[in-house]
C-alpha cells in the first residue's frame, strides 16, 4: 500500500440503560369533563385534577386521587384516558392509545368502571394478551368489581355474585379490585407504585404503612360490618382487599391476587411483575442479537452471551442500602446455570432465563413457652 490510512469504526455493543416503564400506570374510567373524553392526560403529583379531569366527581378523579396519595411521592406519574362506557369499547381505546401516535409506554392498566360479568372479567385477559402480541407491551389490567349493595345484599349475597365473575376463570394478568370502600382499586394502585418499595415487594407488606384516605367501611343491609371472615373469603376467592390487625392500628392491604389458575405461578402481583421486569429487558438485548455472528455455538459465545443476557438479572440482584439498612433486592443473584442457550438448528436458538424471588413471610406463627429450668 503506498498510502498510509486509518479507519475509525464506532461500535455499539447495547450497555445503556433500559426505558424504566415500572410504577407508571394508565387510568381509564367514566370522566366528568367531556371535553377531554379519549385524550391523553399526563397527570403528575402536583396536577389540579379539577383542571385536567373535570370539576365534578368521576371514576378517574376518585381512584386517581386515592392513587396520589398512597404512592407517597413527589414523582407521581400516571396517565389517564376518559371512556364513555356506554358506548365506547375500552379495549379499542387501550389499543388506540397504545399505537402511534401516542405509543404510550406503561407498565400496569386501571379499569376504573366496574366489570359487572364474567366476559367482562375473560375479556380484560383478551386486552393484555392483546396488548402484548400487537404492541410487544407486557402489561397486566388491574379492574374495579362493585362493592357491596348496602340496600339490597348481605354479605353472603354478596360473596355469591362476586364468585360468578371468577368461576372458572383463567386470567394470569388480571387483578380484580371489589369496591368496598369506594376508591380501594387507587388505594392498592398507589400503594404498588411507592417508589419506597421494590416491585417485588406485595402491597401486603405492612412497614410501608397504614393505606392512605380509604373510604368509609361498609355495611351490608341488615347493618353488619365487613369482617375479617369475609375479607379471607374474597381474598381466597382471587380478589385483592384491604385487611386489618386485631389490636394494631391502620388498614393495611392483603396480596395483590390475580385470576391465575391454581397451582400457576402467578396467583399473586409481585411475581407477575418481576417476571415483566425482565421479560422487556432481555427482549431488547435479543433484538440486538439478531444475524449477529456473535452470538454462535462455541462454547466461547454461549458463555460469553450467558453473560449478556444475565444483564437484567443482576441488576435486578442488586441491593439497596437506605438509611443504613440494605433492602433485599427484587431476585437472588443468578445462578450459573440461570441462563441456558441451545441450538435447534442454524439460525434457531432458544434462550431460558430463570430469576429466583426471595422468600417472603406472610404468616408468621409464633411458639411460647417456659423454661422453669
Amino acid at each position: 500500500m503506498a498510502t498510509g490510512t486509518v479507519n475509525v469504526i464506532q461500535v455499539n455493543n447495547n450497555q445503556g440503560n433500559f426505558t424504566a416503564v415500572e410504577r407508571v400506570w394508565l387510568y381509564l374510567g367514566e370522566i366528568a369533563n367531556a371535553a377531554s373524553l379519549h385524550k391523553v392526560i399526563p397527570i403528575s403529583a402536583n396536577s389540579d385534577l379539577d383542571a385536567l379531569l373535570g370539576a365534578g366527581t368521576s371514576e378517574l378523579k376518585t381512584q386517581i386521587t386515592a392513587a396520589r396519595q398512597n404512592a407517597r411521592s413527589t414523582n407521581f406519574a400516571c396517565y389517564a384516558v376518559g371512556v364513555d362506557f356506554d358506548v365506547d369499547d375500552w379495549k379499542e381505546i387501550l389499543y388506540s392509545v397504545l399505537e402511534k401516535p401516542h405509543d404510550l409506554n406503561v407498565e400496569a392498566v386501571v379499569i376504573c368502571h366496574q366489570l359487572a360479568s364474567k366476559a367482562e372479567v375473560e375479556g380484560a385477559q383478551v386486552a393484555a394478551v392483546e396488548c402484548l402480541s400487537r404492541f410487544a407491551k407486557f402489561l397486566t389490567i388491574h379492574a374495579a368489581v362493585a362493592g357491596i349493595d348496602a340496600a339490597t345484599q348481605t354479605w353472603s349475597d354478596y360473596l355469591a355474585a362476586l364468585g360468578l365473575l371468577v368461576n372458572n376463570v383463567a386470567a394470569d394478568r388480571v387483578c380484580l379490585v371489589p369496591l368496598l370502600h369506594g376508591n380501594d382499586l387507587g388505594v392498592v394502585s398507589g400503594r404498588l407504585c411507592d417508589p419506597g418499595t421494590s416491585i417485588a415487594d406485595s402491597p401486603m407488606r405492612v412497614v410501608t404503612g397504614a393505606l392512605v384516605g380509604l373510604g368509609a367501611a361498609p355495611v351490608d343491609k341488615n347493618g353488619d360490618p365487613l369482617n375479617s371472615a369475609t375479607v379471607s373469603t374474597l381474598s381466597d376467592a382471587r380478589f385483592s382487599v384491604a385487611q386489618w390487625y386485631t389490636g394494631y392500628d391502620g388498614m393495611y392491604w392483603a396480596d395483590h391476587m390475580m385470576l391465575d389458575v391454581e397451582g400457576g405461578d402467578f396467583q399473586v402481583y409481585e411475581y407477575r411483575r418481576i417476571l415483566d421486569y425482565l421479560a422487556r429487558r432481555v427482549r431488547i438485548l435479543a433484538i440486538s442479537r439478531i444475524a449477529d455472528r456473535r452470538l454462535n455455538d462455541t462454547a466461547k459465545s454461549i458463555s460469553a452471551n450467558q453473560t449478556y443476557f444475565a444483564r437484567p438479572l443482576r441488576q435486578a440482584s442488586v441491593p439497596v442500602t437506605i438509611l443504613g439498612v440494605e433492602m433485599p433486592p427484587m431476585i437472588e443473584s443468578p445462578a450459573a446455570d440461570a441462563i441456558s442457550i441451545v441450538w435447534s438448528s442454524n439460525t434457531d436458538v432458544a434462550i431460558a432465563i430463570t430469576a429466583k424471588p426471595y422468600k417472603c413471610p406472610k404468616s408468621i406463627t409464633l411458639y411460647l413457652g417456659l423454661d422453669l429450668s
